[in-house]
Formats: structure tokens, C-alpha cells, sequence
């Protein structure tokens, strides 16, 4: 009986001792940010592997908007709710549509993007 109730404590502690209580935010790196976000060297990549699928020229499986150029993604953020679709909490669906949502730190580029000023290069 001794044996089991120790091989119990051990596996007990192995469990608690284990767990992590880690979330996505406590593993980004605010500081990982670029110090200026551009179209051009940081929002461009994003767009063209994440959102040019469905948001080409003309734009697919229903997408309302294309966002192939420098203009259509600024008019996006600024007209269009962009940054709330893909944080989840704007109107619609989240964005990309039957995808995972885009890494937060991708998300603060974008973010940072804006508040840099929709700076093209």
C-alpha cells in the first residue's frame, strides 16, 4: 500500500510541477517589433501569403475587396475594419475566412503599421 500511495504522490507532484500556464501573449516579444512598419518590407508579405487567395484581382469565394496593391490594403484598414476582422472582433467573419487566426505578433505589425501611419516603403 505504501508503494502505490508513493508512486501516487510522485505522479501527483510529476503533474503539478509540469504545467505550464503559458498564453500566446506571454511568449511574444513586444520589442521584436521593427521601430517603422512599411507596406512594402512588412504588410506586403503578410498580405500576398495570407489574404491574396481569396483577395485577388478580381477578388474569389466571395471576398467583397482586393487587396493586391499598396492602396487597396490601406483603404482596407482605413475603410474596411481590416485589423478588427483578422483580431476577431470586427464585423464579419474573422479573417483569413476558414483559417487559423494570424499569429498576435503578426497582428501587432499590422497594428503598428497603422499607428506608424500606412507608411508604403
Amino acid at each position: 500500500m505504501k508503494k502505490k500511495s508513493l508512486i501516487l504522490a510522485v505522479f501527483t507532484a510529476l503533474i503539478i510541477f509540469n504545467c505550464a500556464n503559458d498564453s500566446e501573449d506571454d511568449l511574444i516579444d513586444p520589442n521584436s517589433l521593427p521601430a517603422i512598419v512599411n507596406y512594402v518590407d512588412h504588410i506586403k508579405p503578410i498580405i500576398d501569403n495570407n489574404c491574396i487567395g481569396c483577395h485577388s484581382n478580381p477578388p474569389v469565394n466571395g471576398a467583397p475587396i482586393s487587396l493586391i496593391t499598396y492602396q487597396d490594403v490601406k483603404s482596407a484598414v482605413q475603410n474596411n475594419h481590416l485589423i478588427s476582422k483578422i483580431n476577431g472582433n470586427g464585423p464579419g467573419e474573422l479573417m483569413p475566412l476558414g483559417g487559423q487566426k494570424l499569429p498576435q505578433l503578426t497582428i501587432d505589425l499590422i497594428t503598428k503599421w497603422e499607428t506608424d501611419g500606412l507608411l508604403e516603403n
